[in-house]
């Protein structure tokens, strides 16, 4: 069973800095792609940063220059640096994922973890 544990939310003030991490367990064979995705309350989940698999990362616009993606194969977890952080970043922000397991190695899946709460104060 493969599970995304993200960690690394809080709350901090207009300005500041936070690094979320997503460590992934389970049967993996490989992890393709990866993204953090945020969703305020009210509105719909909105992608933020992604690594595709045989790309490089891209950003939404609004944080493009103040946030990074980055992702230790190895150690199976993927980050995003969040710097100068703004009161419209408040959201909680999910890992996801799509893995290949051991389990079936001719596809990948979809998974996501349960989120960790961003809030940032003005």
């Amino acid at each position: 069973q493969v599970q995304l544990v993200e960690s690394g939310g809080g709350l901090v003030q207009a300005g500041g800095s936070l690094t979320l991490s997503c460590a992934a367990s389970g049967n993996i064979l490989s992890i393709n792609s990866v993204a953090w995705y945020r969703q305020a309350l009210g509105n719909q989940r909105e992608l933020v940063a992604a690594i595709p698999f045989d790309g490089s990362a891209n950003y939404a616009d609004s944080v493009k220059g103040r946030f990074a993606i980055s992702r230790d194969t190895d150690k199976k977890i993927i980050y995003l640096q969040m710097n100068n952080l703004k009161p419209e970043d408040t959201a909680v922000y999910y890992c996801h994922a799509q893995i290949t397991t051991h389990d079936d190695i001719r596809y990948q899946y979809d998974y996501w973890g349960r989120g960790t709460q961003v809030t940032v104060s003005s």
